[in-house]
C-alpha cells in the first residue's frame, strides 16, 4: 500500500534525516513528507538518501526558518487583509515552493491563514464556541450551542466571503512559480472555524482555479472535529478531483488528537475510494504517539480500507 511519513511524528526523536530515512524504511512507508517542525539539517541528510526514500510532499514552512524559534504552519498567513503580511507570506511560500521542487516533491501543503469572525461588540471564536459546549455537555443541538453557532457561522461566512477575491488574486500571482517548478500547492482543511478557506469557500476556489496547480488537501482529524462541532454540512467524502492528497491522523471527537487510526473515532474505510484516488497519503500521528501505536495505526488503517 502507497504510504508517505510525516516526519512530523520523530523530528524530535531522531536528531539526524537519515535516522528518519532509517525509521520510515523498517515502518514500511514507501515515501516522506517532510512536517514544518523539519530543521534544515534534517533535510539534508534525507536529501542524501532520496534514492532509498523518495519526498512526495512538503508542510510549509519547511525547513523551520532561521528567523522562527520553533516549526509552525501558520508563521505566515495568505489569507490575511494586511498587504504587508501577505506579501511576506508570498515569499516565504515561493522559497518553500523552490525547495520542494529541489528536493523531488511535487506538493507543498499549506494552511492559509484564518478569517476572524468576531462582532463589533463581543469576541466569538473557536475557543468561546468550545467553552459553550463544554458547557451545554457536548450537545450541540443544545439551544445555548446552537445560538451563538448561528451567530459565528454568520459573522464567518461574511467575513470568509471578503476574502475570496484577495486570496485568490494570490493563488493566481503564484501560478507562474507553480507551473515553472512544476509544484502544486494544497490548501488543507483546518480543525478551527476561522480556518480559510472552508468546504465552501474551497470549493468555489478550487472551480475559480480549475485547470491550475492549486487543489485542496484533506486532514481526516481535522474533518471530524469540524463536524464534531457542526461547523461544516459538507460530504463527508470529498471530491479527489479536486485533492492533492490527505493526512491520515485519528481523534476521539473534539480534540485535534492526531492520534494513529484506531485510537480515535475517524471512519477510515468509508475514506477508502478517496485515499485509493488522491495521489499523496500520508500519516500523520502527533510525536508523542509511540512506535508501537503507530505500527498498530498502520494494521488498523490497512484493514480499514483493505475491507471497503
Amino acid at each position: 500500500m502507497r504510504l508517505a511519513l510525516s516526519t512530523n511524528w520523530c523530528n524530535r526523536k531522531l536528531e539526524r534525516g537519515e535516522e528518519i530515512v532509517d525509521k520510515a524504511l523498517e515502518l514500511g512507508f514507501s515515501a516522506l513528507e517532510l512536517g514544518y517542525n523539519t530543521t534544515g539539517e534534517q533535510a539534508e541528510g534525507i536529501r542524501r538518501r532520496l534514492d532509498e526514500m523518495p519526498v512526495g510532499s512538503v508542510h510549509a514552512f519547511c525547513p523551520v526558518p532561521i528567523s522562527a524559534p520553533q516549526g509552525y504552519p501558520e508563521l505566515y498567513s495568505l489569507a490575511s487583509f494586511s498587504r504587508p503580511d501577505r506579501d511576506l507570506a508570498r515569499a516565504f511560500v515561493v522559497k518553500n515552493l523552490e525547495f520542494a521542487s529541489s528536493i523531488g516533491a511535487d506538493t507543498l501543503v499549506l494552511h492559509a491563514g484564518r478569517v476572524s469572525f468576531s462582532s463589533l461588540w463581543r469576541i466569538i471564536d473557536t475557543a468561546a464556541l468550545k467553552s459553550r459546549l463544554k458547557a451545554a455537555k457536548n450537545d450541540v443541538a443544545a439551544p445555548s450551542y446552537a445560538k451563538l453557532l448561528k451567530k459565528a457561522l454568520a459573522l464567518r461566512r461574511r467575513n470568509g466571503r471578503k476574502m475570496l477575491d484577495v486570496f485568490c488574486a494570490e493563488l493566481e500571482a503564484l501560478a507562474p512559480a507553480l507551473d515553472a517548478l512544476s509544484v502544486t500547492l494544497a490548501l488543507e482543511n483546518l480543525p478551527y472555524l476561522e480556518g480559510f478557506p472552508d468546504e465552501a469557500e474551497m470549493e468555489e476556489l478550487l472551480k475559480r482555479l480549475s485547470g491550475s496547480r492549486v487543489k485542496g488537501w484533506f486532514d481526516t482529524g481535522h474533518d471530524r472535529v469540524r463536524r464534531m462541532h457542526g461547523w461544516t454540512d459538507a460530504p463527508a467524502v470529498p471530491d479527489p478531483a479536486l485533492f492533492a492528497g490527505m493526512h491520515v491522523n485519528d481523534v476521539v471527537d473534539f480534540s485535534d488528537d492526531h492520534f494513529a487510526p484506531g485510537f480515535g473515532k475517524v471512519d477510515f474505510a468509508a475514506l477508502a475510494g478517496f485515499a485509493a484516488k488522491v495521489p499523496h497519503v500520508v500519516f500523520e500521528p502527533n510525536h508523542e504517539v509511540s512506535e508501537e501505536d503507530l505500527r498498530t495505526g498502520i494494521r488498523n488503517y490497512e484493514n480499514a480500507v483493505n475491507v471497503a
